[in-house]
């Protein structure tokens, strides 16, 4: 219901596509992606309603292109909450996604750089130990293990690295029936411990600022008498 809803108000919110774009950009997870003068990591898209997702932080004037300046989407909502230079407890609630409308110019496909297709399932969920995966523009991939599960983002160990410009980035672990499934978008590092945000929180934000944007779109009609 989460990619109905978002390619809704997308509709509602999102001009056609801009003079500058050039057709036939392939976006998919994995890819460097600019807005502004900020770099980051695209970390999930979906072919079918045509939306994408990176960290919140990324965000900027709202047009997004890849690495060589090619507009391939509009940023549509976000929440941004991660703390700049502060220690936060792991009670903390920590929010940092952003959706991306991708043009109709655009090609999609929810393939990683190392030729996996990156699905979602909401019964894959981050727990201590399992095993995981980071891609990010700048490291590439690197995997380890989750080390410990908190208020909606999670930290990795044993081998999961990151660099400015891995924001965003999709975390995924591999199932026992061989899918690549998403379990969360990159944020930063909580000490020496890269972080992510859950994928199941991020995307349940992400609906719930979709229902309240699009009913606030929708004249009420006067009731009769």
């Amino acid at each position: 219901m989460l990619p109905a809803l978002l390619a809704c108000l997308a509709a509602l919110l999102v001009p056609s596509a801009p003079a500058n774009a050039q057709p036939d950009v392939l976006v998919h997870p994995g890819m460097e992606i600019h807005q502004d003068s900020v770099l980051c990591t695209l970390g999930y898209v979906d072919p079918q309603s045509r939306i994408a997702f990176t960290a919140g932080h990324c965000r900027a004037s709202g047009t997004v292109t890849d690495k060589g300046g090619t507009v391939i989407g509009t940023q549509v909502s976000f929440r941004d909450n991660t703390p700049d230079g502060t220690t936060i407890d792991t009670n903390h609630q920590i929010a940092d996604w952003q959706v991306i409308q991708l043009l109709p110019t655009a090609a999609a496909n929810n393939v990683l750089p190392s030729g996996k297709v990156l699905v979602t399932d909401p019964a894959v969920l981050p727990v201590a130990g399992m095993p995981v995966c980071h891609f990010g523009v700048v490291t590439g991939e690197s995997c380890g293990t989750v080390d410990a599960v908190n208020n909606g983002w999670f930290t990795m160990a044993n081998g999961v690295v990151s660099r400015k410009g891995d924001s965003g980035g999709p975390v995924y672990t591999t199932t026992p029936d061989g899918r690549t499934v998403l379990i969360g978008v990159f944020n930063s590092t909580w000490g020496t411990f890269p972080a992510a945000v859950s994928w199941q929180t991020a995307s349940q934000e992400a609906r719930a600022d979709t229902i309240s944007a699009a009913s606030a779109t929708i004249t009420p009609v006067a009731a009769q008498p």
